[in-house]
């Protein structure tokens, strides 16, 4: 075998020289260094051999082709054999980076794990993992420390103030149900074991980061907000104030384009509740606390000693609407969340339905009963698909998440339990809301009327009732979504028009079960009001009777089939063919998914 020549493979200068004429090379062996372009290039012998002639030196300029080392192959002198360059080695980086890496781990940090568990309480990695699909996250800025380098050392940052208290990332939900495509979603969790859950400076920028990417790429949002606030310690971020924080312009920003989650165990104070109450859907343990300023701040303002659990209890805030949905946990809340983004992604198999027939008697028999319209959203709804939401606050009107034949729903329906089905200013405001929320995400609003109209009366008007009914009209007024109505037992005034979206004409189709009465205000008082001259004319013994007989006449032209003969309704369906009747409706009029529907979801 005849000398080999090694050649230049690229335009530089010769670095350096390993190799020495008459020299052992073993295979891999590096015989020399050239270096272009501030990169370097080692020159490796192919084989074994003795190096017979040198044609550079350090420094000498080289051409591509230019001849560099000749090398005799065969075996090294002294009988050794060939052998190959030595393996690399998996120090350096690398370790240093896995070391790194674990740092950002539970395991990291046993006690924490410990003390979090005993409180019944999840890490906020272990919140993370339940919420996306395994494997499926991608964390944004882990590596991230507390901004306090000039008051502490860096080893203690890295192993005290992981992430700098926040965890962000994105992933999928539910990929398995609804594809890649739907299950895509970004999530922050503020990790209160680091610094009370503290919105420190580089805590920021990942929110903002994660915010941008949720915009850019419409993203559902979900916020783990458990956390004290602003963090006055980072001494390291040259503000004074930090007024000019971004993150919640950011986050609110999101209202109307995506749909946005918080969740919240334990305290939630400052900064942290101002995320929390941006957002679309809260979800809240029974034992969190959320407040605008946490004890320290009510002390600092000199109000007064308040302990933590004391400054917004949830179940306070769940019955002032603050939150949605109170769960008894975390893993509760979780599991919650991840059915409420199902409600985004859109349709799943039909999942079935109760026996319908039980609607026939859903509804007492007497005029004045009262029933618990639930049970009936719950026949009507796919099996084990409703979610109540802000059940303790207004109650004058139930609202619910569904499923109709798999689709996702928003049902409203009067609740005869609370003033006999009047709306209230609470019951208002709620339904407002809820027909944003519902129109913000594409859900067709159901709403199930029994209803007298709106309350009255001077404690009621002291409320500015009138700004409240105004706004169920205003807002129905912009509705994009369908609404389809069925009146099942009471259709009067002011307020029945507001339960169907404005007027009985404005929604796709309205129905009433047969038995549904109607009239322009309450049939009683109609009679009153309308025929009291009449009334008060008649003989005392003979007044009642007058009453009743005009009382009668009003209910004979107020019955469900007079309405539909006279058009001002579109059908009279029997109860139990209610489900059949809406899928239908529904089914005509389903649309393909629109642009944002809203600039902005109401917080209220």
């Amino acid at each position: 075998m005849g000398i080999v020549t090694y050649r230049a493979t690229v335009q530089g200068a010769v670095a350096a020289v390993e190799a020495a004429v008459g020299g052992a090379v073993p295979r891999g062996g590096v015989l020399l260094r050239l270096e272009s372009m501030k990169m370097e290039f080692p020159v490796e012998a192919e084989g074994a051999g003795v190096v017979h002639a040198l044609h550079v030196k350090v420094g000498d300029a080289v051409e591509i082709g230019d001849a560099l080392v000749d090398v005799m192959p065969g075996q090294i002198r002294g009988g050794a054999t060939a052998a190959a360059a030595p393996a690399k080695s998996a120090a350096g980086p690398s370790a240093v980076l896995l070391a790194r890496r674990a740092l950002l781990a539970d395991a990291a940090r046993p006690d924490m794990v410990a003390s979090r568990h005993a409180q019944g309480r999840r890490t906020a990695r272990e919140n993370l993992a339940a919420l996306f699909d395994d494997g499926s996250f991608v964390e944004y800025g882990g590596f991230a420390v507390a901004a306090q380098r000039s008051r502490r050392a860096l080893d203690d940052l890295q192993r005290h103030t992981p992430a700098d208290g926040l965890i962000t990332g994105v992933g999928l939900v539910d990929a398995a149900a609804f594809g890649e495509e739907r299950a895509r979603c970004a999530a922050i969790a503020y990790d209160y074991s680091v610094l009370a859950g503290t919105q420190g400076a580089f805590n920021h920028m990942k929110s903002d980061r994660l915010l941008e990417r949720a915009a850019d790429h419409r993203l559902p949002f979900v916020l783990f907000a458990e956390g004290g606030g602003g963090r006055p310690g980072d001494v390291d971020w040259p503000v004074v104030a930090g007024l000019d924080v971004t993150t919640f312009h950011r986050l609110a920003a999101l209202s109307g384009v995506v749909p946005r989650i918080g969740i919240v165990e334990g305290y939630c104070f400052a900064g942290n509740a101002a995320l929390l109450g941006s957002c679309d859907l809260v979800v809240a343990t029974r034992g969190s606390s959320i407040g605008m300023g946490g004890p320290a701040m009510i002390e600092g303002g000199g109000l007064g000693v308040v302990a933590p659990g004391d400054v917004g209890p949830a179940a306070t805030l769940a019955q002032a609407g603050a939150i949605d949905v109170l769960v008894d946990d975390e893993r509760q809340a979780v599991a919650l969340t991840r059915r409420l983004l199902a409600w985004y992604r859109g349709a799943l198999p039909d999942a079935g339905a109760a026996d319908q027939g039980a609607l026939r008697d859903a509804i007492p028999a007497g005029r004045q009963a009262v029933f618990d319209p639930r049970a009936i959203v719950r026949t009507l709804a796919d099996h084990d698909s409703t979610i109540e939401l802000r059940a303790e606050y207004g109650i004058g009107v139930v609202t619910l998440l569904a499923r109709l034949g798999g689709h996702p729903v928003a049902i409203a329906a009067t609740n005869p339990r609370h003033l006999g089905g009047a709306l209230d200013v609470q019951a208002c405001d709620k339904l407002a809301r809820f027909m944003q929320l519902a129109d913000a995400a594409g859900w067709p609003l159901v709403t199930l009327v029994d209803t007298p109209g709106f309350m009255v009366g001077p404690a009621i008007e002291a409320q500015g009732m009138m700004r409240h009914a105004g706004r169920l009209f205003v807002t129905a007024a912009s509705l994009r979504v369908p609404v389809v109505s069925v009146v099942l037992r009471r259709g009067f005034g002011l307020g029945a028009m507001a339960m169907t979206a404005g007027h009985f004409h404005a929604p796709v189709a309205t129905a009433a079960w047969p038995a549904a009465e109607f009239g322009p205000m309450g049939l009683e008082g109609a009679v009153r009001l309308g025929f009291r001259k009449e009334l008060a004319a008649a003989p005392e013994g003979e007044r009642q009777a007058l009453f009743e007989r005009l009382l009668g006449q009003a209910r004979e032209r107020g019955q469900a089939l007079n309405m539909a003969s006279h058009l001002e309704i579109d059908d009279v369906i029997d109860p139990a063919e209610t489900r059949g009747w809406l899928l239908r409706v529904l089914a005509a009029t389903r649309q393909r998914a629109l642009p944002p529907r809203r600039p902005f979801v109401d917080t209220w």
